[in-house]
């Protein structure tokens, strides 16, 4: 029996972790639960997985989820960073599940880390900002940290064909997103609603609309340089409509070994939660001859300057990839608010990335103070944008 604690519970990943715990409820068990302000569904998920700690964002959720709940889970409920800490780093658990969205998800991977629990990562911003110092930590702990997100988890899978050392590159590919075949001039007038609609996966609002720019596909070449110890001219994206080979790994002497399948978050979570096992999940399989062409393209990287930003950013080193990040967030969640237009967010990410400073990459205060500095100016360059 494997005992797991969940950062991000109610959201999209979080929910799918729950789920596939569900199923194998003779191997997996829930210690503890995390989310944000969604008290209606974690109060759900309290009754049923009865946890011994709960964290939410703050001290007035908390409130309102302990009035949601019978009075024994009252003395259970925590808040804020310090309440995210407590449930990442209980004492029961085996692996802490970190799949909240956002910064929000570094300081408790690195106290779960500390505290020798392996990791279950779908949280990509905690490599982003901190990959050189979250992989020393993992690599001197002796914890294993294994990728949900679906790119990651394929090309940890395909590594297992060769050795590392055989390696040539990796290839992340990308949906394209909602809007591949638009022009630059129809991006102009991309609503909120119209960037929230992916085509392929079901996803949160935040990663939606990285999706919609391809900045999710840069935050994900940042991630995977530090999760798999690949120079960034090693590591390649291609736009792959289909969704259905979920990334690639090329070898020197010219194999390239893929990893296919339905586009269903379920998979990358059992292969993480069960590693070095696979479960029978019930799901649909993958039919060859139903698929049709499976499409590759070269990502346009004038209409989608996102992700040429974060090749930049991995470039410039030090703490430039927690600006992008930190950057990118103020950004979406201004085009979300209706603050901006959709082609604003990377201008605003490029505008910060200019404006800031940089660090050390392995001194977390510079990381977090890097962090702090980017979010005020991306708001700046905001308010100048309106």
């Amino acid at each position: 029996m494997k005992t797991i604690v969940l950062l991000g519970a109610t959201g999209s990943i979080g929910t799918n972790v729950l789920a596939v715990v569900r199923q194998f409820p003779n191997r997996f068990k829930v210690a503890g639960l995390a989310a944000g302000r969604n008290v209606e569904a974690l109060a759900g998920q309290v009754l049923e997985f009865n946890p011994e700690c709960i964290s939410v964002q703050d001290e007035e959720t908390a409130a309102e989820l302990a009035r949601n709940l019978p009075r024994e889970f009252e003395s259970r409920i925590c808040w804020g960073e310090e309440g995210n800490r407590r449930v990442a780093t209980l004492e029961a658990a085996d692996m802490m599940v970190c799949a909240v969205v956002g910064s929000v998800g570094l300081l408790p991977t690195l106290a779960a880390i500390d505290a020798g629990k392996d990791i279950g990562l779908a949280n990509k911003e905690t490599l982003v900002m901190a990959g050189s110092l979250v992989m020393n930590k993992v690599r001197k702990s002796g914890v294993r940290l294994l990728p949900i997100d679906s790119e990651h988890s394929a090309i940890f899978q395909a590594l297992e064909a060769g050795r590392r050392q055989d390696v040539s590159r990796i290839i992340l590919t990308a949906s394209g997103g909602p809007f591949r075949k638009k022009s630059g001039a129809e991006l102009l007038t991309v609503t909120p609603r119209q960037a929230l609609a992916h085509p392929n996966w079901n996803m949160g609002r935040k990663i939606s609309i990285d999706s919609a720019t391809l900045m999710n596909k840069g935050l994900e070449v940042i991630e995977a340089r530090w999760l798999f110890d690949m120079e960034p001219d090693q590591i390649g994206v291609v736009v792959h409509p289909e969704s259905v080979v979920h990334s690639l790994v090329e070898y020197i002497d010219g194999s390239v070994v893929a990893q296919l399948g339905i586009p269903d978050m379920r998979i990358p979570i059992a292969y993480a939660l069960s590693y070095p096992e696979r479960m029978g999940l019930g799901l649909s399989r993958l039919s060859l001859s139903q698929c049709g062409s499976l499409r590759f393209e070269k990502p346009d990287y004038i209409r989608f300057p996102a992700l040429q930003l974060a090749f930049d950013a991995l470039e410039m080193g030090g703490v430039k990839p927690t600006v992008l990040n930190a950057a990118n967030e103020v950004a979406v969640a201004a085009f979300l608010a209706g603050d901006i237009e959709f082609l604003d967010i990377a201008r605003i990410v490029a505008q910060t990335l200019e404006q800031t400073d940089n660090g050390d990459e392995r001194n977390l205060d510079d990381i977090l103070a890097a962090d702090t500095r980017a979010r005020q100016v991306a708001h700046r360059c905001i308010a100048g944008a309106g």
